[in-house]
């Protein structure tokens, strides 16, 4: 007798799939969003110390990249992250701004809107990119104009629904010095928004998809209309 358990069935034609389902992403949003908190309360603790919220930061980040490897993430993307914490730390050190501890969010989300704005441009839209390489697709993806068309729609969402906002909020609380709001904000602007975005850009995706479409597992070239 075979004990294994059937494998679980390819989502049917016809029936659309969660975006949120496919990328998730919510704890690694969570896990970003706790250094820079840290921060923030060293530097309000110790009287507004820079060191001791740098120390804070680094402290936490290693925390969380222990229990990210534990959980089975890549050696790679933990040591990106804690570097990234650290390399923010010593901006603010540098500097005397306990706000500059931000400056590299800030730039990294200018650096985001600006890339997934041209990637539509070039029609290779980023959100296309991610769920066709999640679904092990490809770029077969392209080859369907409804589905280039749905991922382009919706990846305006992540650019202005996002990343723009986080800039215009970001560049406003770093411009006055607001390193309190700046902490909140940064918290706020993780993976609320991150869910925000994610069921926005798949409503979106979803209703640019004609009826009659297989959905986002299966792609209509030109040739098998």
């Amino acid at each position: 007798m075979n004990d294994t358990p059937p494998e679980e069935p390819e989502t049917p034609p016809g029936r659309r799939e969660s975006l949120a389902s496919l990328l998730g992403g919510r704890k690694g949003a969570l896990d970003a969003s706790l250094p820079p908190v840290a921060f923030v309360v060293g530097w309000l603790v110790s009287g507004s110390s820079i060191g001791w919220g740098a120390a804070a930061a680094i402290a936490v980040s290693a925390v969380v990249g222990i229990v990210r490897l534990v959980r089975g993430d890549k050696v790679r993307a933990v040591l990106i992250s804690l570097a990234a914490v650290v390399v923010a730390a010593l901006i603010a050190l540098r500097t005397g701004r306990a706000e500059d501890f931000f400056l590299i969010q800030l730039l990294s989300n200018v650096a985001s809107a600006l890339a997934w704005a041209v990637s539509i441009v070039i029609r290779w839209p980023l959100l296309g990119v991610v769920v066709g390489t999640v679904l092990g697709q490809k770029t077969r993806w392209r080859k369907d104009p409804d589905l280039l068309r749905a991922y382009s729609l919706a990846s305006w969402v992540w650019v202005f629904g996002q990343y723009t906002v986080r800039v215009v909020v970001f560049g406003v609380l770093w411009w006055a010095g607001e390193v309190v709001a700046l902490g909140v904000a940064r918290t706020v602007l993780s993976w609320p928004l991150v869910a925000v975005t994610v069921a926005v850009s798949g409503w979106v995706l979803h209703r640019a998809l004609p009826d009659r479409h297989p959905g986002l597992r299966h792609p209509v070239v030109e040739a098998e209309k």
